[in-house]
């Protein structure tokens, strides 16, 4: 029988990894993800979890370490944040281009400098290209659910790609939810056993990431970028499969109070809770507006998103990074860029807010929305604000 608990959301995501049957877990702590990897620890030492715990001397190391157990085909887990994030980057593009279906919880962190230990997204975007599935989400049960899901999908032999699972520091991962914990049973059945097709062998010697001349380079980057974009249907079958199971439903765009909705704010992450706040006090206001929120980051839902917003005259988009130098933040510009060639395309008013951990509060988000309207209204939607600076 499920088991409801309250319980710490990084904790949370350990146990679930847990149910998962995780094999390896190879990790280096740094705030605000530490929590995760020392109760994988302590799950391991108390033989709780039959795994082997690698304690490595970074997150370069401990990427690296997850390269070489996932090729032997061990169900592998790791989790970071920030600049651990940034110093496993170069590492990450092996991962995915390899075919090696890591899962990684990322518990999102500011990047210096100044230093910083608190949330925003500047590190989702710094990695946003290095060819991993991304799914965001909003609370400890939606972390526990979709670190689940992350196995069953990068391990689909469809897919064979890692999946990075991005909760905002602090904000969610040291906050102290009631989890809904599946049975075990269950667990079993909705993640088969992850028997890896290419797995490294002494006795069957292969070689895996070797030196690629420009004569098969583009070719190889070109099959890379058609299986991420091809996954989202084993994505999409992943969570109707996780509905049918345990009656919790995921979608790679998700939208709430949009019903006539002429404005719709556009949010990723644990904000998007306190920005449904928000949305209720204008509709009680008599304000036709509506929240969007993206869940399926990498590959990016293009067919989705358009449908959720093809009816709106505005989108005010919160971004909680900055893009430097560039025209507006870069969830607005990729927003923007997927409505291009639409014929009837609503306004797009970019605002950047949130950063280092600062707070958005409803009344904050009400204000975003009704200047957002505003700059639509007077047709200055190409330019963008960066919510809330002082002095």
């Amino acid at each position: 029988m499920a088991k409801r608990v309250g319980i710490e959301v990084s904790l949370a995501i350990a146990e679930a990894a847990k149910l998962a049957n995780t094999d390896v877990v190879a990790a280096y702590p740094i705030t605000p993800q530490t929590h995760i990897v020392e109760h994988l620890a302590k799950l391991v030492a108390d033989g709780e979890l039959d795994a082997a715990y690698i304690p490595v001397e970074s997150e370069h190391s401990a990427m690296s370490a997850c390269l070489g157990a996932s090729a032997t085909g061990a169900r592998t887990f790791t989790a970071t944040a920030g600049q651990g994030l940034e110093l496993m980057h170069e590492v990450l593009y092996v991962a995915s281009s390899m075919q090696l279906p890591i899962v990684m919880a990322v518990a999102n962190r500011a990047l210096s400098s100044p230093l910083s230990v608190w949330g925003d997204h500047s590190d989702v975007m710094a990695v946003r290209d290095t060819g991993w599935i991304q799914i965001f989400v909003e609370n400890g049960q939606e972390a526990v659910d979709n670190v689940l899901c992350a196995f069953r999908i990068g391990e689909d032999p469809k897919v064979l790609l890692p999946v990075m699972v991005h909760l905002d520091g602090f904000y969610l991962s040291h906050v102290i939810e009631p989890v809904l914990f599946p049975e075990q049973s269950l667990v079993d059945k909705f993640i088969p056993p992850y028997k890896y097709p290419m797995p490294l062998h002494p006795d069957k010697p292969v070689t895996m990431g070797a030196f690629g001349p420009p004569i098969i380079y583009t070719e190889t980057k070109k099959a890379q970028e058609v299986n991420l974009r091809a996954s989202k249907e084993v994505i999409l079958q992943c969570w109707a499969e996780f509905g049918k199971t345990f009656k919790r439903h995921y979608s790679p765009i998700e939208s709430y109070r949009t019903e006539g909705a002429k404005v719709l704010l556009l949010t990723m992450g644990s904000f998007s809770e306190t920005a449904m706040t928000a949305i209720d006090r204008m509709r009680e206001k008599g304000k036709e507006v509506g929240l969007v929120r993206i869940r399926l980051w990498r590959p990016f839902p293009f067919e989705e998103f358009r449908q959720a917003v093809s009816n709106a005259e505005t989108i005010v988009v919160v971004d909680r990074a900055l893009s430097f130098g560039g025209p507006v933040g870069p969830v607005c510009s990729e927003v923007r860029s997927a409505l291009y060639d639409e014929k009837q395309k609503p306004k797009v008013v970019s605002f950047v807010a949130g950063l280092g951990g600062r707070d958005i509060t409803p009344a904050g988000f009400e204000e975003i929305v009704n200047r957002g309207i505003e700059i639509s209204q007077k047709g200055s939607e190409n330019e963008f604000e960066i919510f809330g600076v002082r002095g």
